[in-house]
């Protein structure tokens, strides 16, 4: 395949070539040069490229072209676009309009967490272009606010972080109330082997491309990692920013409660910080993204689902505050910086606790990160080496064989006797006179038990003689009964 080094020599009209130029750019990105022709031929795409890379665009352009030269002059669903999380899709609209400002094609975005009627309202004054994440449009399928029976080109953007998300199987829902008969594009950072199962259901003979390695961040991003203990990691992160003079870092938290207490803290540091999650309004997100934007904001914190699929032009750094425990979510996060040729750094704080996380990051990079340790934020010695039990174990184990017992833990055995002793026998060391003296004594014993008379034992006492039996007493009562034969039992 011949690689076009201009967006002219790919194909596009003259309406897309002069909006492209209009935002200044002259050259298309690898992503941009293999897919565009490939959409425009009209085949189905398999794409893998790293964020940052322009594959947005690399399927935006070829898309409006071939909806613009089939216009079938109705506002009916043409073409569906499907993203993982809101701001990816809002991003997408916003590409759709900016390279589509000199055609009459319309785009409408659909997402949770803003109300539906607006939405709804938007759909039926028609659109060809929908953007939407699976659950808000399987909303809009169930009460009949849109049609997706003429579908004409349907687009997987983020693939892969749909399937970490869990919204495969709304996909599924989402491809069956399509026609048979379309073109798809899938776009993903990475392949792991479900999107390809997954491709492969739906997908009829499609063309694979794929720009860099699984699984490899920028090559313009440096990357350093910073030992610390996890207590001092915000006292870090402050320093960090204040003694370098930051003024645009993304910073990513695991949880939702850590972002919150992370921009707290930063702002009573006197460093302007703000979060993003999922459970902050999408109103809110949406002006906070936009003040980071604007760098009225020197730190935006954010997790994993709620920075996925952000566009920040130039952002220059991105600090793990905690390491992620899936190792590919480290190549996203890392991707927000180094976009489309330029440079950025990405900064880790572990801690003791995160040496296992960073080995395995380390393993799917195959390459090893640069460790530096900060002055004055040095690792706790005492947590780095194995604490060493602070008493010795009072008895030896009591199954332990005697001949592998130590000699000190050893009973002094008393040495054997000739005779057995007596219960409650003294052991008395006697002198030899001393024991003539006790057999004169015992013999002379003896003799005098022989001299004596015989006296014979007492006789025992005669026995008693038995007492005869005591006769029953008779009542007058009882002679009267049996005189007269009344029973006993009614007396």
């Amino acid at each position: 395949m011949v690689i076009s080094k201009s967006f002219e020599g790919l194909g596009l009209s003259a309406a897309l070539v002069r909006a492209v130029a209009e935002q200044g750019y002259t050259e298309p990105t690898p992503i941009q040069s293999q897919a565009i022709p490939v959409v425009l031929a009209g085949r189905d795409l398999l794409a893998a490229a790293q964020t940052g890379t322009g594959k947005t665009a690399g399927f935006t352009l070829p898309m409006l072209q071939r909806l613009g030269a089939s216009d079938a002059g109705h506002r009916a669903v043409r073409a569906l676009i499907l993203v993982p999380t809101r701001e990816l899709a809002a991003q997408v609209r916003e590409s759709v309009r900016t390279y589509g400002r000199h055609q009459p094609l319309r785009a409408a975005v659909i997402f949770g967490g803003v109300g539906i009627n607006p939405q709804i309202d938007e759909l039926r004054r028609g659109v060809e272009i929908v953007v939407a994440t699976p659950g808000r449009l399987l909303d809009h399928l169930q009460q009949k606010t849109v049609a997706l029976d003429r579908v004409e080109i349907l687009v997987l953007d983020e693939a892969d972080r749909m399937l970490d998300m869990g919204f495969i199987p709304d996909v599924r829902r989402i491809l069956a109330q399509l026609p048979k008969e379309r073109q798809n594009l899938l776009f993903s950072a990475t392949f792991p082997e479900e999107i390809r199962k997954l491709a492969a259901s739906f997908m009829r003979d499609p063309v694979t491309v794929e720009v860099a390695r699984r699984n490899t961040p920028a090559e313009l991003v440096a990357q350093v990692a910073h030992p610390v203990d996890a207590g001092r990691k915000r006292a870090l992160l402050a320093h960090l920013v204040k003694s370098n003079d930051w003024r645009q870092v993304l910073v990513f938290t695991r949880t939702k409660h850590g972002a919150n207490r992370l921009a707290e803290q930063l702002s009573r540091d006197g460093i302007e910080a703000d979060a993003i999650h999922g459970n902050k309004s999408q109103n809110a997100r949406t002006r906070t993204l936009k003040r980071f934007k604007d760098n009225e904001l020197r730190v935006l914190v954010a997790t994993d689902i709620a920075a996925r699929g952000l566009d920040i032009e130039s952002l220059p750094h991105v600090v793990n505050f905690d390491l992620p425990h899936v190792p590919e979510d480290y190549v996203h996060r890392i991707g927000r910086t180094g976009r489309a040729g330029s440079s950025g750094e990405a900064v880790s704080l572990v801690s003791q606790e995160e040496r296992p996380l960073l080995a395995a990051i380390e393993k799917l990079m195959n390459r090893q990160v640069e460790s530096k340790t900060i002055p004055g934020f040095e690792p706790d010695q005492a947590q780095r080496e194995p604490q060493k039990p602070r008493h010795e174990p009072r008895h030896e184990p009591r199954h332990e064989p005697r001949h592998e017992q130590p000699r000190r833990a050893r009973k002094q055995q008393p040495a054997p006797r000739s005779r057995p002793r007596r219960h409650g026998e003294l052991r008395i060391d006697r002198g030899a006179e001393f024991e003539a003296q006790i057999k004169e004594a015992r013999m002379r014993a003896r003799e005098e038990a022989r001299t004596e008379p015989y006296e014979a034992p007492p006789a025992p006492p005669a026995p008693k003689e038995p007492r005869e039996p005591r006769q029953p007493v008779v009542t007058r009562k009882k002679q009267r009964a049996v005189l007269l034969g009344t029973p006993r039992d009614e007396t």
